[in-house]
């Protein structure tokens, strides 16, 4: 049986390690297979060398977020526990330095909540291009949002646009109540709720009105040039090759374009190719473009989420198995 000894000085920071009813401590304790006591500001770990000295790795690291005046969520802890378990440790010191990206209406702080969502800020950042695929729950969307307002309050851009393929999920826009634009509304809803969050809805309004902020569909890009402006383009797994080229090339002077999307959501009819797949592949070597995969490990929704797309991962690659094997 293996001890490790760490003083704390503050007893406070013992108490928000520990977490409510313990229950940091106990997912610990579940995760390496140590058990925890202290007393007089000496906490003390038991167990297998290598458990201890892994689950250590976590304290401390958590640790830096509580000095930093961050709280430990449940998605946080198993997060930096799969970081150390893969050996990645080195790379939580980003997340321990990142800073806030924007404030939202309310004042919650954003910044990245993982290693991935931290490349994909910095890509944004650096790159006149950025593509980000992956799974729901990774932040692609709220994110680059978050960075178009930003960009829009400190007059790097004069205009935001966000806009998404009409495309069904199962569902006839014909059966939606109300003209075209009602009818197309609800595709767009999810980049208004994030606008909603970010300016307040009193100024989104105002932002509209005077045509800074436009949502729409992508059919209405055609035949435009964007100058000076934030263009995001979502749910891009649903475009056609034709539409990503004719997107990508509304780029104008001084613009910015973020592209996301998941190619294991595609809602395109049968035999037609995503534009999404197409176009990571052919702009992949290209300067000044950037592109990100995240992964279920950056789902930063509830942990079952994560667990869902483990899930449906393992019976994709077991169905591609017996395709293979003709069963």
């Amino acid at each position: 049986m293996f001890e490790y000894t760490l003083d704390i000085e503050n007893n406070g920071d013992i108490a928000a390690l520990f977490g409510n009813l313990d229950g940091n401590l106990k997912t610990l304790e579940k995760a390496f297979g140590v058990s925890f006591s202290s007393h007089n500001g000496v906490l003390k770990l038991k167990g297998g060398e290598e458990d201890v000295k892994n689950c250590i790795k976590v304290v401390n690291s958590l640790f830096s977020f509580i000095k930093k005046g961050e709280s430990i969520t449940d998605q946080s802890l198993n997060y930096l526990i799969s970081m150390v378990l893969d050996g990645k440790e080195n790379e939580v010191s980003v997340l321990t330095e990142s800073k806030t990206v924007f404030a939202t209406a309310a004042g919650k702080p954003l910044k990245a909540r993982t290693v991935g969502q931290q490349k994909y800020l910095d890509a944004i950042t650096k790159n006149t291009l950025t593509i980000a695929e992956g799974p729901a729950g990774t932040g692609k969307t709220y994110l680059a949002v978050a960075m178009a307002v930003k960009a829009f309050k400190n007059k790097d851009v004069s205009r935001i646009i966000l806009t998404r393929p009409a495309v069904e999920a199962g569902e006839k826009l014909g059966f939606l109540p109300g003209d075209l634009q009602q009818k197309i509304d609800p595709y767009l809803r999810p980049l208004y709720d994030a606008l909603y969050e970010m300016l307040g809805s009193e100024t989104l309004s105002k932002c509209q009105e005077r045509g800074d902020i436009e949502v729409a569909p992508l059919a209405y890009m055609r035949g435009r040039t964007l100058d000076n402006s934030f263009i995001i383009l979502d749910e891009a797994q649903n475009t056609t090759r034709e539409q990503m080229k004719m997107f990508l090339t509304r780029l104008g002077s001084g613009s910015k374009i973020v592209v996301t999307g998941d190619i294991t959501q595609i809602d395109l009819p049968n035999g037609k190719a995503s534009g999404l797949r197409q176009v990571m592949n052919i702009l992949k070597n290209i300067d000044n473009v950037s592109i990100i995969q995240l992964t279920g490990k950056d789902v930063v929704r509830h942990k079952l989420v994560q667990d869902i797309i483990k899930a449906y991962e393992k019976a994709e690659v077991k169905t591609n198995k017996n395709a293979k094997n003709g069963n």
